[in-house]
């Protein structure tokens, strides 16, 4: 074998590979991507309604195209054409504004997500995957939640009150759940020692992560709820409480913007999490060098992955009623905040101990867990203990003076006793006689 063919033959490594590709599978790699997002939007919708209607015994969209999954594409052709409402009052340019920033930063997300090995295409070796970055994971986690600018712009510009409510809880909750989503990825970090999300899919070829990271695996669960604003935890678009939340005075092709940039989003936390914890393309059981891990087949086994998890959003919007807002709160900062801290110093323990004592990773791992456990247990289980104040306006989750839950209506009030204390005195003095005038009718 000649030298020039042994060195074509070489094996190139991810980021190598990528940067020996040319200008035109780059191209189609990007729109590829851009059209992964729209694509799954219209197949979930239709997917969301048909699977909650079969929870609650009916039978959803079935009327548009076989089996009514066309119904999504021909409401999606329709809302372009629907009149536009604006608001007198409305920021025009904020307002038309606010759509394009909480769809593009989505559609950008799964640039980093890699959905496969080295392939070959048309003849050109590489990889599934856009770009490789030594921080891909943060360029994954700003995709998701820059969003959020969009949806409070959105609520602010709109001149309307049940907007910006809207818009100052997306505000408030992204805030507090994407600490923990980050506390849980910084568990990922550690035990990976890369921020790449390729190498962080070659870390899991011995174990996957949901299950050696089991706390970080569920903080992430919930915390991609909480991302992406849907139930249980839609407290920016609560129609019983806001009407619509921060898309109310939004129609025709900028609320489909509100609604693709939603669905993005779940596709693209659930493919991060299927990256991070699932073991991202590979299949379980078998080693990276499997026949099942070689060239398309995993593509398959990615979004198999990623279906799941979409699932599991449905399911909970079936499932579940919707938090009260204080308790959403006190979920993230009293829970998942602190669980996470904890568990981040359990794993720095664990690198610490792997690499001074031969203890096995699997038998630190369900010490800690049982720590972690135990400190959620008490956290839940014991009772606050609330310090009485007379002087305190009683109130119900806020700030604001509403009636307690425990209201007992008395059944007098003092305004009432007032009242017939009046009645009984002046029933029994007698009733003054009032002397004619001069000049009146009753004059002789």
């Amino acid at each position: 074998m000649t030298p020039l063919l042994a060195q074509v033959q070489e094996p190139m490594n991810r980021v190598e590979l990528l940067a020996d590709d040319p200008l035109w599978l780059v191209l189609l790699k990007v729109v590829v991507i851009l059209l992964i997002g729209p694509i799954l939007t219209i197949f979930l919708i239709v997917w969301e309604r048909k699977a909650v209607g079969r929870m609650q015994n009916r039978p959803g969209p079935n009327r548009v195209g076989p089996g009514g999954y066309l119904q999504s594409l021909a409401d999606a052709i329709k809302l372009p054409f629907k009149e536009q409402v604006i608001p007198d009052t409305a920021d025009r340019k904020l307002y038309f504004l606010a759509p394009v920033i909480a769809v593009v930063p989505a559609l950008i997300g799964l640039a980093a997500i890699p959905f496969g090995p080295e392939v070959s295409i048309f003849g050109e070796r590489t990889v599934l995957q856009l770009v490789e970055l030594p921080v891909g994971v943060l360029l994954v986690l700003a995709g998701a939640s820059v969003g959020v600018y969009g949806i409070v712009l959105a609520g602010w510009s709109s001149g309307s009150p049940y907007p910006l409510l809207g818009g100052l809880r997306s505000a408030a909750q992204v805030i507090s759940y994407e600490i923990a989503m980050g506390l849980a990825i910084i568990g990922v970090a550690l035990y990976a020692q890369s921020l790449s999300t390729g190498e962080i899919v070659d870390a899991q070829q011995g174990g996957w992560f949901f299950y050696l990271l089991l706390p970080s695996f569920v903080i992430y669960m919930i915390s991609m709820v909480g991302e992406t604003n849907r139930a249980p935890f839609d407290l920016p678009e609560a129609e019983s409480e806001l009407v619509g939340g921060f898309h109310t005075e939004y129609s025709s092709m900028k609320f489909a913007m509100f609604f693709l940039a939603e669905y993005v989003n779940m596709v693209i936390v659930s493919a991060f999490a299927t990256t991070l914890f699932l073991g991202g393309y590979m299949f379980p059981f078998v080693g990276a060098d499997s026949a099942l891990n070689q060239g398309w087949l995993p593509v398959i086994w990615f979004f198999a992955k990623t279906f799941l998890l979409l699932f599991g959003f449905i399911w909970l919007r079936g499932t579940l009623p919707r938090f009260r807002y204080d308790q959403f709160m006190k979920l993230g900062w009293k829970v998942l905040v602190p669980v996470g801290l904890i568990w981040i110093v359990v794993i720095s323990a664990i690198r610490a101990v792997r690499n001074d004592a031969e203890i096995s990773t699997g038998q630190i791992l369900v010490v800690g867990g049982i720590v972690i456990a135990v400190i959620v247990l008490l956290t839940l289980l014991l009772p606050e203990r609330e310090i009485p104040d007379e002087d305190a306006v009683p109130t119900t989750g806020g700030d604001y003076p509403v009636p307690p839950l425990d209201l007992k209506v008395p059944k007098t009030t003092p305004r009432r006793k007032a009242l017939k204390a009046k009645a009984r005195s002046s029933a029994k003095e007698p009733a003054a006689v009032t002397p004619a005038k001069e000049g009146s009718d009753g004059d002789v």
